[in-house]
């Protein structure tokens, strides 16, 4: 019989010592700080697909390392920041994280290893962390390739534009002092 895994609530070391893998589609729903990122239009996101992998790593003189090796994509209608239509981004997400037994190991290794450090669970949310990758990866300026609709490069200001022939102030005080007014 083979044992459901649920990826909110994944025993990390059991999961690691397996070396199994989970992997599913969730609605965008299910992830309200990535729903969030979402613009109103006429694009649909697509589906939130994820694919987790634990492993161990055998160290020389010690336990094993417990790993987590995550994917995740989406594509996720975005405003364009050059001619404010939505945008359909393709999302990326790919990390590997070690696991270790605590939080002060965990501070005490993250300042000089260079690949993510996290506490060890058996309760462990892997949606969540999907949700976070997925948010970290996002463009910091979602653009169009070619955006649909021309965008105007400069602005007519009327107001502006009748400022500028009205005499200067100072031009006219000036001309007072030497008597051309």
């Amino acid at each position: 019989m083979e044992k459901k895994l649920d990826p909110s609530h994944l025993d990390v070391v059991a999961f690691a010592r397996d070396g199994a893998s989970l992997e599913g589609q969730s609605p965008l729903s299910a992830l309200p700080r990535l729903l969030d990122e979402q613009v109103a239009g006429d694009l649909q996101a697509g589906l939130v697909a994820w694919h987790l992998q634990g492993r161990l790593v055998p160290q020389s003189g010690g336990g094993d390392q417990v790993w987590l090796d995550l994917q995740a994509s989406v594509a996720l209608p975005m405003q364009c920041q050059r001619c404010l239509t939505p945008v359909l981004e393709t999302v990326e997400a790919e990390r590997s994280f070690r696991f270790v037994a605590d939080e002060a190991t965990a501070a005490a290794l993250d300042d000089e290893a260079e690949e993510d450090i996290l506490v060890i669970s058996r309760d462990f949310d892997a949606l969540a962390l999907v949700e976070d990758e997925l948010i970290l990866s996002l463009p910091l300026v979602p653009l169009h390739e070619v955006c649909p609709k021309t965008v105007p490069m400069s602005a007519v200001d009327p107001e502006f534009e009748t400022a500028a022939v009205k005499p200067n102030p100072f031009g006219v005080l000036a001309g007072l002092k030497t008597g051309k007014s």
